[in-house]
């Protein structure tokens, strides 16, 4: 497929993408070339291949869900500005 100057100012136009016209003529070769990578992959047949979702067979492993502090109050305290025992301390933004 060879795609003009013209369907690649439109296809910026739709990108929302403002191409100089100096700019057009090698963007169509290259977008031209794209298209053409594309027609060969579509002539390829794949009715014998089974569709996958990634390319490794693996399982998601599963963990309990329970509600937890983290563990680690003392790491995330160590990161406020000002702590009163084991809480944040704000300041007050109602009057």
């Amino acid at each position: 497929m060879s795609l003009d100057k013209a369907t690649v100012r439109r296809i910026a136009t739709l990108a929302r993408l403002d191409v100089p016209d100096s700019d057009l003529e090698p963007l169509a070769n290259e977008l031209s070339s794209i298209m053409g990578w594309i027609e060969q992959l579509q002539e390829v047949d794949t009715t014998s291949v089974a569709p996958m979702t990634g390319g490794t067979d693996m399982k998601l492993v599963w963990r309990v869900d329970e509600v937890t502090d983290g563990g680690k109050p003392d790491d995330v305290l160590a990161n406020a500005t000002d702590s009163q025992g084991a809480f944040f301390t704000v300041p007050k933004v109602v009057e």
